[in-house]
């Protein structure tokens, strides 16, 4: 089974394996993708609404790898689906295919490649330049707003 993100029915993902994905997904999409989304609800796509327990799981799993502040409810809910349901989520939202990598969730991508490696993304202060590993509303130490800095 697929879960489908917008930029499935926006790039006009085809599959004959059976299909999901979540309400907020319709709010998101326009004119021909729109269409789409309601097409395929009309012939069978299934409409998931994941748990409360699952979406909180994710949302932990996306502040550990620092990709929270990125992503939306959407994107949360979304990968919690792929996860309640074992399916293979469609998506070209890297921060979404980090988070699903560390919850063992598949990833398939439409118009981009996919991400070659889980990141672990670290926080430097924009004013005193230290760094942290989680994520801060401001520097503990200056005050200072911090910025997602790549690992690597």
């Amino acid at each position: 089974m697929y879960v489908l993100d917008s930029s499935a029915f926006i790039h006009d993902f085809h599959t004959t394996e059976q299909t999901a994905t979540i309400p907020l997904v319709r709010e998101e999409l326009e004119d021909e993708s729109a269409y789409r989304y309601d097409a395929m609800e009309g012939s069978g796509m299934h409409i998931h609404i994941p748990n409360d327990d699952t979406t909180e799981k994710v949302r932990r799993a996306a502040k550990e790898s620092g990709d929270l502040g990125v992503l939306s409810d959407t994107d949360i809910r979304l990968i919690a689906a792929s996860f309640e349901l074992d399916a293979t989520l469609v998506t070209d939202d890297y921060a979404m295919q980090n988070v699903s990598e560390k919850l063992h969730v598949d990833v398939e991508v439409i118009a981009r490649d996919g991400i070659e490696e889980q990141r672990q993304w670290h926080y430097q202060c924009q004013g005193c330049g230290r760094e942290f590993d989680e994520e801060k509303d401001r520097c503990p130490i200056c005050g200072s707003d911090l910025a997602r800095k790549n690992p690597s």
